[in-house]
């Protein structure tokens, strides 16, 4: 399987965005989809975590009260959805699928990922 994000671009403070993110395979075997994000001189952070069975969802302190996160099966994706952004959020956004059984944030329980979309936010 493949992921593809995008919906990234550059945005004022306080603005919004949907990021996407598509499988082009079939994510059967696959537990959990998540967003991570990277920003400049920063190291890699989970953002948001959706499972593929139930639907349960998990967030990031920092992100909860802006951000949320979905699936649609159908779709076979998941989407970030970013409100009141802030220059915090720039970085680059990327989505990955887990196959582990057991629930994880870490980046190293995830097996595939997307090429990232940027997301800059200026003040």
């Amino acid at each position: 399987v493949q992921l593809q994000a995008s919906g990234g671009g550059v945005v004022q403070a306080g603005a919004s965005l949907k990021l996407s993110c598509t499988a082009s395979g079939s994510l059967h075997g696959y537990y959990a989809l998540a967003w991570f994000r990277q920003g400049p001189g920063k190291e890699r952070e989970f953002v948001g975590i959706v499972s593929l069975g139930r639907g349960n969802s998990y967030l990031a302190d920092s992100v909860r009260d802006r951000f949320a996160i979905a699936r649609d099966d159908a779709s076979r994706a998941t989407y970030l959805e970013m409100k009141n952004l802030n220059s915090e959020d720039t970085a680059v956004y990327y989505c990955a699928a887990s196959s582990a059984a057991t629930p994880s944030i870490a980046a190293t329980a995830f097996d595939v990922w997307g090429q990232g979309t940027q997301v800059t936010v200026s003040s």
